[in-house]
C-alpha cells in the first residue's frame, strides 16, 4: 500500500483539496484572489512590497483572514510563484525541438515578466498545479523518442535552468551596477573595452586574446536575443545526440544520423 503523504495546506489549497464546510456563510477569500493581489504588489513594488499586511489591504481585509489561507509570507510567495505562471504551450503535432524551444523561451520570458521571481530563494521542485502542467507537457512532448522518464525529467531540468540563468544575466544586467555606471560602461562592448586594459595575457592568454580579438566588440547591449538562441541550440543538440543514441544511432524519425 502507497505511504500517504501530508501536504502542507498551502500546497492543498492549491490543488482545491481544502475541506470546504457545507454550512455557514460563503467565504469573502479563497486562494486566487490573494495570491492575485500579491502578484500585483509584486509586479509593481518587487517581493520587498509584498506582506501579510500589504497583501490584505490590497484585498481590503484584516491580516489576520488571510492566515486562514496563507500561514505565512512563504506559503504565500509559494502560491504566488505556482499561480504567477501560464497556461504552458500545448505540444500538439509541434515537433519535439520546436516545441522545446518555445517551452524553454516561454520560462524565460515568464520570469523576465516578473522579475521579483528570480529573488524567491527557495527554488524548490514545483508542487503547485501550473508549474507541474509545464512540466506534464514537456515530457509528452519528449514521448515516443526512446527515453526513459528519469531523462525526460532530467531534460526539463537542464532547459528550466538555462531559462532562469539567461533571465537572471538579462535582469542583472538591466537593473545596473553603480560600479559599471561609474565608469561609463553601458554595455558589453563597452565591458570590453575595459577589460582589454586590465587582462595581463600571460595570467588570462585565452580571455585576453578573446576580448581583444573582438568578442564583445558586436554585442547589443548586454545580452542579446542571439546569445540565448546559441546556448539554447547547444542544449537541444545534446538532446538530439541522446534520442539519436537511445535509437541505436538512428534519428528520432528514422534517419541515419550524420
Amino acid at each position: 500500500m502507497a505511504e500517504e503523504w501530508t501536504l502542507p495546506p498551502v500546497v492543498e489549497r492549491m490543488w482545491g483539496r481544502e475541506q470546504v464546510p457545507r454550512r455557514g456563510p460563503r467565504p469573502r477569500l479563497d486562494l486566487a484572489r490573494i495570491t492575485a493581489a500579491a502578484i500585483e504588489i509584486a509586479d509593481a513594488e518587487g517581493l520587498a512590497g509584498v506582506s501579510m499586511a500589504s497583501a490584505a489591504a490590497r484585498v481590503d481585509v484584516a491580516a489576520t483572514a488571510l492566515y486562514r489561507y496563507v500561514g505565512s509570507k512563504d506559503d504565500l510567495l509559494t502560491a504566488m510563484a505556482d499561480a504567477a505562471a501560464p497556461l504552458p504551450p500545448d505540444p500538439g503535432e509541434t515537433h519535439w525541438r520546436d516545441y522545446l524551444a518555445l517551452w524553454t523561451r516561454a520560462q524565460r520570458d515568464l520570469l523576465l515578466e516578473h522579475a521579483w521571481l528570480l529573488s524567491i530563494a527557495r527554488l524548490a521542485p514545483p508542487m503547485g498545479p501550473r508549474r507541474l502542467l509545464w512540466l506534464d507537457r514537456v515530457l509528452a512532448a519528449l514521448g515516443g523518442l526512446g527515453l526513459d522518464d528519469g531523462e525526460k525529467i532530467n531534460v526539463a531540468s537542464a532547459l528550466t535552468g538555462y531559462a532562469l540563468t539567461n533571465a537572471a544575466l538579462v535582469h542583472g544586467a538591466g537593473a545596473g551596477d553603480p560600479q559599471l555606471d561609474d565608469a561609463g560602461i553601458t554595455g558589453a562592448a563597452d565591458y570590453g573595452e575595459v577589460l582589454a586594459q586590465v587582462l595581463d595575457p600571460e595570467t588570462y592568454p585565452a580571455l585576453s586574446s578573446a576580448v581583444r580579438g573582438g568578442a564583445l566588440r558586436g554585442a547589443e547591449g548586454w545580452v542579446d536575443d542571439g546569445d540565448f538562441l546559441f546556448g539554447l541550440g547547444l542544449l537541444l543538440d545534446g538532446v538530439e545526440a541522446l534520442i539519436t543514441r537511445r535509437a541505436g544511432g538512428r534519428g528520432p524519425t528514422g534517419a541515419t544520423a550524420r
